[in-house]
């Protein structure tokens, strides 16, 4: 069975967020147009889908890292704080982003909240295994010879 640890993530995420592209129930935020995505940078997305592939990315986060909070999320999607002069410094990723996709994804029933953070749903772990399934068909149509590693 093929599992989310088995297919390369960049191919993974960007499978989920074609079919949360087609899904009407996933709406982006009328903010997502022109905010940026932490206080360490300094423009906002290039992509115009990037809302679904944030979205597919921290689904991915809760499946591998789970249970996980918005703190912690947040971490995940930071970077380096250009200061001028003085040193780079560590910051977080905007915390309000991670909050608005853990809502649409637990309305969708992917996740739901526990005690120690939001962990997976049985749906949701379907759902991404599916993916990967079809993810892992179209890595070896490409490269026959990975055949041997998949069963």
């Amino acid at each position: 069975m093929v599992t989310v640890y088995d297919v390369p993530p960049d191919r993974l995420i960007r499978a989920v967020a074609e079919k949360f592209k087609s899904d009407e129930k996933i709406v982006p935020p009328e903010w997502s147009a022109w905010v940026t995505t932490g206080v360490h940078k300094e423009r906002g997305p290039e992509q115009d889908d990037w809302w679904y592939v944030r979205l597919a990315s921290v689904l991915r986060k809760i499946y591998i890292m789970g249970p996980i909070g918005t703190s912690r999320l947040a971490a995940e999607y930071g970077g380096k704080e250009d200061r001028g002069s003085k040193r780079y410094k560590a910051r977080k990723g905007s915390r309000s982003i991670v909050r608005k996709c853990l809502q649409q994804l637990e309305q969708l029933g992917y996740v739901k909240k526990e005690k120690g953070g939001r962990v997976i749903t049985p749906q949701g772990q379907s759902f991404l295994d599916n993916v990967a399934k079809e993810v892992m068909e179209e890595v070896l149509k490409e490269k026959p010879e990975l055949e041997k590693y998949v069963k």
